[in-house]
């Protein structure tokens, strides 16, 4: 298709925007249908991934029953002679007689034949150098299986690794686990009216997401490289066609910033249109952020390729970042679709009407509330920067002072959870 086909196509009226909640569910769903390929990676480059399979155990954990207190393992009634000693890493010689006891550390293997622990804080010694005391009436060890038996399922596919995951799967004995391959992302930054460096002025504005988007995407887990960063690009359709081309050919998704309305110099459309894209998603009906989009794009090779379009002001953009961005990657780790965590509103937040109202608000995690903040025009980044997420408003409603609404976390790091 010519360019001039394509930016006639791109003026076709556009569909209604799509409500809120029902395009984030939409988005989930076609990035589930192209879940990445599951790959094999050691336990030290897994951070932030997620499980392909579930994590089993290959022992029972513990392996083998071991000492929980730095003490005595003895045998029968004391007081007991000492015949030995047990330390952590070592496999013990069994006590075989009543009235013996062997020296045992935290951890180590407990001998057979062992009846009780003694805590070393509460053993004596007698005169001739036996052990004496009162073992304590539980037993002081972890018996094989306490935490977990020998091809135990303990993580579900879909998890999100993290620090806390990866101990646990070496200590069931992996080396490596199976994970999603993560997503590989790009950013192109279009408007020849943006400064890459310096203060604004003379008309002309700093370019905020060119820096700071990439750093969201990473933190949903996505991989980004500087050279995955372009722009600002040119006015023009062709510049736009043909910088969307190069990011598709090595990028699983694509966001662009700025261009996603229809005025004189707004190119992505036609863009799209030029590069054969199926919309998913063409504007949602959320404030801010409405003019957002997803496009989908099927290579030669088969591929799966998508285009998130986020305003070009710089909270909107963020606002299409967590209503578009953070499901579509979800579904493509082959993660369950985000639960919101909800939160109790400290101080009235007007509605948009037929509209979402994502306000953005700080959490007090001890007391439950969300309380918004200052300085969220669209085209501001100082609300945004003491944020932790949004609050959702639904249409048609408002959110008084103390409803339960829905909150949007801002990513914090890959795999982390909320709160």
């Amino acid at each position: 298709m010519s360019t001039e086909t394509a930016a006639a196509a791109a003026q076709v009226a556009a569909p209604p925007p799509a409500e809120w909640a029902e395009a984030r569910s939409r988005v989930y769903a076609v990035g589930l249908a192209a879940a990445l390929p599951a790959v094999d990676r050691p336990l030290a480059d897994v951070d932030g991934h997620t499980l392909a399979e579930p994590l089993t155990t290959r022992t029972d954990l513990p392996a083998f029953p071991t000492s929980s207190v730095d003490g005595w393992a003895v045998r029968g009634d004391g007081p007991w002679q000492v015949v030995g000693r047990v330390l952590a890493g070592h496999t013990p010689s069994p006590l075989t007689a009543d009235g013996t006891t062997a020296e045992i550390a935290t951890g180590a293997m407990v001998p057979e034949g062992t009846t009780a622990i003694l805590r070393i804080e509460e053993s004596s010694r007698t005169p001739d150098g036996r052990v004496a005391g009162t073992p304590r009436p539980q037993p002081e060890w972890r018996e094989p299986g306490d935490e977990a038996y020998a091809g135990e399922e303990l993580l579900p596919v879909g998890t999100a690794v993290d620090p806390a995951v990866i101990g646990l799967a070496a200590s069931c004995g992996h080396d490596t686990l199976r994970v999603r391959r993560q997503p590989r992302a790009a950013l192109l930054v279009f408007g020849d009216e943006l400064l890459t460096s310096g203060p604004p002025g003379a008309g002309r504005v700093r370019d905020a997401l060119g820096p700071a988007v990439p750093a969201w995407l990473r933190r949903y887990g996505c991989q980004v490289r500087p050279a995955d960063v372009v722009g600002p690009v040119a006015d023009t359709l062709s510049a736009h066609v043909a910088a969307l081309r190069g990011a598709l050919a090595d990028a699983d998704l694509v966001c662009t910033t700025g261009g996603t309305m229809h005025g004189p110099v707004d190119h992505l459309h036609p863009t799209l249109a030029a590069l054969g894209a199926d919309y998913v998603v063409n504007t949602v009906a959320v404030r801010p952020g409405f003019p957002m989009l997803l496009a989908r794009l099927v290579g030669d090779d088969g591929r799966v390729r998508f285009v998130a379009g986020l305003p070009g002001n710089p909270q909107s953009a963020i606002v299409a970042l967590v209503s578009l961005v953070a499901p579509l990657l979800a579904g493509l780790a082959g993660r369950p679709m985000p639960v919101l965590p909800q939160a109790t509103l400290a101080e009235p937040i007007a509605g948009r009407g037929d509209y979402t109202h994502l306000a953005l608000v700080r959490v007090d995690r001890a007391a439950g509330t969300a309380h918004p903040l200052r300085h969220v025009g669209s085209a501001m980044l100082r609300g945004l920067a003491g944020a932790d997420g949004f609050a959702v408003i639904r249409p048609g409603t408002t959110g008084e002072v103390g409803a339960r609404v829905p909150v949007v976390p801002l990513p914090l790091t890959p795999g982390e959870r909320a709160w």
